[in-house]
C-alpha cells in the first residue's frame, strides 16, 4: 500500500511540475486534463503526507521513550500518535479505492408511482419534494424536465436534472423501490396502506459519452396537453423520441418550444443509454449489478417509510432512523452517509 501511495505522490509532483510548463499552459485540453487529475489526487496525497509526518513523530517519540526522564511523557504522546496513524491508514485505504468515474457527474432523477394507486402517486410526490429540498440544502440546481401529475397533489412520474458538485456520488444509492406505510387521508377506518414508488438515478451523459446516430431515432411531434386532456397549446411543440435499436422512448412537453423539448428529451435519452451501456459492461466483467428499479411491487424494496413509527428503514444494510418528518423535508444526509459507508466497506472486501 505504501508503494502505491509513494507512486501517487510522485505522479502528483510530476503533474505539478508540468502545470508550470508554459507549453502545457498553452495547451487548453492538456491543462484541463492535468488540472482534473491533480484535483482528484490531492486528497490522497495530502493525507499520505500527513501520515508520513505522523510516522516521523512516532519515530522521534520512540527514541524519547528510551530516555528515563522523558519516558512517561513520551509514552503518552506515542499512544496518541499511534492512534492517529491507524486512523490515517484507514482513511488512506478508502481513498485508494478506485473512484467511480461517474461520481462527479450531474444526474437525471426519475421517480414513478408504483403499486398503490393514488396513494402511490402522493408518495412519489413526497419523494420528489424530499430530493428537491435535499438539492437546495446542498446548493445544487434542480430543473424539472418532465412532470405528469394526478391533478390532486400526486405525481405519476417526474424527471429532473440535478446539477452540482458530486451529485451522482451522493445520490447513486437512492435507486430502487421505496415503500411507504401510512394511513391515507381518504381512509375512514384508519387502516394502514402500503404503496411504492420507484427511483432511478442516472449519471448525466455528455455527447462524448454516448454517440447517437440520427438514423437510429424516430422523432414524433404532437400537441401538448395538461391535466384532464385540456389543450396547453395548439402547436406541435411536444416531442417523442424513439431510439430504434433499443426501443427506448422519451417524451417531453414541458416547454412551449419544440427545440427546447427536443433538447431535454435527448438529454434524458442519452443518460438512459449511458446507464444501459454501464450495466452491460459491468455484467460483462461478471460484477453483480444491482438493478436500478424493480417492477414496483411491494416486495421489491430498498427502503421503507413508516409514518406511524416516524421511521425510515434501509433494508440493504438494516439501518433505521426515527426522523421521517425531517427526512421528507430534505434532511437525508444521515441515510446517504450510511449507504456510502456500507458500499465503501463492501468494496474493500
Amino acid at each position: 500500500m505504501l508503494d502505491k501511495l509513494s507512486a501517487a505522490e510522485s505522479r502528483y509532483e510530476q503533474l505539478m511540475a508540468e502545470m508550470a510548463d508554459p507549453a502545457v499552459q498553452a495547451d487548453t485540453a492538456k491543462f484541463r486534463t492535468h488540472s482534473k487529475e491533480l484535483a482528484e489526487m490531492q486528497p490522497l496525497v495530502e493525507k499520505f503526507r500527513e501520515y508520513k509526518d505522523v510516522a516521523t513523530q512516532i519515530a522521534a517519540a520512540e527514541e524519547l521513550v528510551k530516555d528515563a526522564d522523558m519516558r512517561e511523557l513520551a509514552q503518552e504522546e506515542l499512544k496518541a500518535l499511534e492512534t492517529r496513524r491507524d486512523a490515517l491508514l484507514a482513511e488512506l485505504k478508502i481513498l485508494l479505492i478506485p473512484k467511480d468515474p461517474n461520481d462527479a457527474k450531474n444526474v437525471v432523477l426519475e421517480i414513478r408511482a408504483g403499486a398503490g394507486g393514488d396513494e402511490a402517486a402522493l408518495f412519489a410526490s413526497d419523494l420528489f419534494r424530499m430530493y428537491t429540498r435535499y438539492a437546495e440544502r446542498q446548493g445544487w440546481r434542480l430543473e424539472v424536465l418532465n412532470l405528469s401529475d394526478t391533478g390532486v397533489g400526486g405525481t405519476k412520474e417526474v424527471t429532473a436534472l440535478i446539477e452540482g458538485k458530486g451529485v451522482y456520488a451522493r445520490l447513486k444509492y437512492e435507486s430502487g423501490v421505496h415503500r411507504v406505510q401510512r394511513v391515507p387521508t381518504t381512509e375512514a377506518s384508519g387502516r394502514i396502506h402500503t404503496s411504492t414508488a420507484t427511483v432511478a438515478v442516472l449519471p448525466e451523459a455528455e455527447e462524448v459519452d454516448v454517440q447517437i446516430d440520427a438514423k437510429d431515432l424516430r422523432i414524433d411531434t404532437f400537441c401538448s396537453s395538461g391535466p384532464g386532456g385540456q389543450s396547453v397549446n395548439t402547436t406541435y411543440s411536444a416531442v417523442r423520441i424513439t431510439h430504434l435499436p433499443t426501443g427506448l422512448v422519451v417524451s417531453q412537453q414541458d416547454e412551449k418550444s419544440q427545440i427546447k423539448n427536443r433538447a431535454k428529451a435527448m438529454k434524458v435519452l442519452r443518460s438512459r443509454l449511458y446507464e444501459m451501456e454501464m450495466r452491460r459492461q459491468q455484467e460483462a466483467i461478471a460484477k453483480d449489478r444491482r438493478t436500478q428499479v424493480g417492477t414496483g411491487d411491494r416486495s421489491e424494496k430498498i427502503r421503507t417509510y413508516n409514518f406511524k413509527e416516524n421511521r425510515i428503514t434501509d433494508h440493504r444494510f438494516g439501518y433505521s432512523m426515527y426522523q421521517l418528518t425531517n427526512a421528507l423535508d430534505g434532511d437525508i444526509d444521515e441515510l446517504i452517509d450510511q449507504a456510502v459507508t456500507h458500499y465503501q466497506a463492501e468494496t474493500q472486501h
